[in-house]
């Protein structure tokens, strides 16, 4: 089996592929490949391995050796599923890899808001508590976490994780139930908006997903609520946001994923003047250790496929 990995530069330089090589035949790396490059090195290609690379008919019908594509994340919205299926192209993704990593990274957003720390830390770069009559400065507000109420949208692997470590906290949790599939342990979004402190979204992008904390939904929070997104770009309208945040709709919002990665349009939610949001370069993903699970679980796909041909 020979195999082609697309966009190496994706999983970070500093992690061994070599898990991957073991179980192919034949490996070429590639640590970008823009679109017009993705036909001619997929040739003479059983696998291809890709992280972000787009994926869809005009490739897989100039790529007719080509069995499986095996995408190194859990999104598969870079797949053209349904062509793929009528090519009789398996597609296999990875999940379950980051759920410690995300986890930590949305607490790591809530607890910056929660207690002001980038101004906080602001003020002592600027010598404001240098310049202090007491011993602290208290200047901006700070929340305990303990009995506030997380309302999750999403409830797979990393809905679920954030939903443990909010308990360590002391939090109540709310789930968000999916359209049309109410159940007793969850509630209608509509319901659970202006219940929570803390809204963690943690769902798939779909059109489904898409816009769905829209404006009317953002209106719905406390004015007090926290926003927090781990999960794709897209799910929270951005431009609704950015008025939520400059309004005081909300008191805060902290973000790791936009519509557009990277932002060379430029994003509503990347001008100066938004107060209390932090937004980070879609890395809450990226630990070491998440990046070594993606290669073990890839090469666990891997090593499935090529038997399951040899068979």
């Amino acid at each position: 089996m020979r195999a082609v990995f697309l966009d190496t530069r994706t999983m970070g330089m500093d992690i061994s592929l070599q898990p991957l090589a073991e179980a192919v035949d034949e490996l070429t790396c590639w640590e970008m490949t823009s679109p017009e490059q993705v036909t001619e090195r997929l040739q003479g290609r059983e696998i291809a391995l890709v992280n972000k690379v787009v994926l869809d008919e005009r490739h897989f019908s100039a790529a007719p050796d080509l069995k499986l594509v095996a995408v190194t994340a859990t999104g598969l919205n870079n797949i053209d599923l349904e062509a793929a299926a009528a090519r009789d192209i398996q597609v296999k993704n990875v999940s379950g890899y980051a759920r410690p990593s995300i986890v930590q990274h949305t607490f790591t957003l809530l607890f910056a808001l929660a207690n002001n720390l980038l101004r906080y830390d602001g003020d002592v770069r600027q010598g404001r508590w240098a310049q202090s009559d007491m011993f602290c400065l208290l200047d901006h507000p700070m929340r305990e976490l303990a009995g506030k109420t997380i309302g999750i949208v999403g409830y797979g692997d990393l809905g679920q994780g954030v939903a443990a470590a909010a308990k360590a906290f002391g939090m109540n949790v709310l789930v968000a139930a999916r359209s049309g599939q109410l159940t007793p342990d969850r509630i209608p979004l509509k319901t659970l908006l202006p219940q929570v402190d803390v809204l963690s979204v943690n769902c798939l992008l779909s059109e489904e997903t898409r816009n769905l904390i829209d404006r009317e939904a953002l209106r719905a929070l406390p004015e007090t609520a926290f926003v927090i997104n781990t999960a794709r770009g897209g799910i929270v309208d951005e431009a609704a946001l950015a008025e939520a945040l400059r309004n005081g709709w909300i008191a805060g919002a902290g973000v790791d994923v936009l519509s557009e990665e990277p932002p060379r349009n430029g994003n509503p939610l990347l001008a100066d003047d938004i107060p209390n949001l932090i937004v980070t370069p879609h890395c809450a993903w990226g630990t070491r250790e998440a990046r070594e699970r993606i290669v073990a679980l890839t090469a666990e796909n891997l090593h499935r496929f090529t038997q399951d041909a040899a068979d």
